[in-house]
């Protein structure tokens, strides 16, 4: 078995894609999931399944939320090492407030010509560094004040995102940690 972390992309923000949590839970162990772990209602789900290829547990996963629920949901998949590895490689963890601190995870990685049209000069005093499927988002005066938000990123890279605060990143991998 192997600890997947999924992470849902719009659910449960204002009314629209309402998904409860008890149901998501069923939702995941009737796909065979077990070991199914919910972190708040904003579609963070730690779970172990067998070793498979990430793109296809996560087409899976938006395959069945499709049908159950009615509406499209991106689903962004890691697996443990990864959530590990985005930690460990955080470019802004020795200078910074990690309160200010977020990580969007993309859909793929982006190609570097749409990187290539970003300028990060534009947006100072935020700043942000993209390692492959990874931005590191340093938001200065908050992530609410940025304009660097995750329909930015989607529209500039042409990828699905989806961000999370450094805060609940530590959580998931806490959980992660205490699997059973």
């Amino acid at each position: 078995m192997k600890t997947y972390i999924s992470i849902l992309r719009g659910i449960n923000v204002g009314s629209h894609k309402r998904i409860k949590m008890d149901s998501l839970r069923q939702t995941y162990e009737g796909l065979g999931f077990t070991n199914v772990q919910i972190y708040i209602q904003s579609g963070n789900i730690i779970f172990q399944y067998r070793e498979e290829q990430i793109h296809l547990i996560k087409h899976l996963i938006e395959d069945r939320i499709l049908q159950e629920f009615g509406f499209e949901v991106p689903v962004l998949l890691i697996d443990q090492m990864m959530l590990t590895d985005i930690i460990k490689n955080n470019p802004y963890s020795a200078e910074s407030d990690l309160t200010f601190l977020h990580v969007t995870l993309l859909s793929s990685n982006p190609e570097q010509k749409n990187i290539d049209k970003i300028n990060p000069n534009n947006y100072l005093p935020d700043q942000y560094t993209i390692n492959n499927q990874v931005i590191y988002l340093y938001c200065s005066k908050g992530y609410g004040h940025t304009k660097l938000s995750n329909n930015f990123f989607e529209s500039k890279l042409q990828l699905s995102a989806s961000t999370r605060n450094w805060k609940t990143l530590l959580q998931l991998a806490t959980m992660v940690d205490h699997i059973d």
